[in-house]
Formats: C-alpha cells, sequence, structure tokens
C-alpha cells in the first residue's frame, strides 16, 4: 500500500518540478521533476507501488526499471520522513 498525501499539505507543479508547502509546519520542500511526477501518482491515482514504477517506466521508456524503482522508493520515504503523507 501507499501513502497517501496529508490533507494540511498543497501541491504545485511548476516547469522543471514542483514545490509542496506542509501548512502545519509552514514549511516548503522542492521537488525534482521525478520527484513530482511520483508524488502525481500517489494515491489515489496509483494503487501500489507497481503502478507508479509501470506509469514513469511508459513515459520513460529508456530508463532503467529497476532505477526507476529506488528513485521512487527513495522519494516517497522522503515525503514520509517530512511528514508529507499519511501511511497507508
Amino acid at each position: 500500500m501507499l501513502p497517501v498525501p496529508k490533507d494540511d499539505v498543497i501541491f504545485r507543479r511548476l516547469a522543471d518540478g514542483a514545490v509542496v508547502y506542509h501548512c502545519s509546519e509552514e514549511i516548503y520542500f522542492g521537488l525534482n521533476a521525478g520527484g513530482a511526477r511520483v508524488w502525481e501518482l500517489l494515491p489515489p491515482v496509483s494503487r501500489s507501488l507497481d503502478d507508479i514504477v509501470e506509469c514513469i517506466a511508459r513515459e520513460n521508456p529508456d530508463a532503467d526499471v529497476a532505477t526507476i524503482r529506488r528513485d521512487a522508493e527513495a522519494v516517497i520515504a522522503s515525503f514520509e520522513r517530512y511528514g508529507l503523507v499519511n501511511a497507508a
């Protein structure tokens, strides 16, 4: 199961990534394009890490699937560490 973005977190897509604002903590986080895409694919869009990896692999056919998985796992762990998501 994937974590779900918290209700008090605002996501805003930018040309080269995104910014996330954690309202209750009053902290901004910057995301690169890959991190922003993972955020966009969190539930309810995707149900599993496999769903996220498959989607990103389809969008980036030259990318190594193992690298996509590692990167997605790392960014999701960062979302959890900074309290941006609720655990599944």
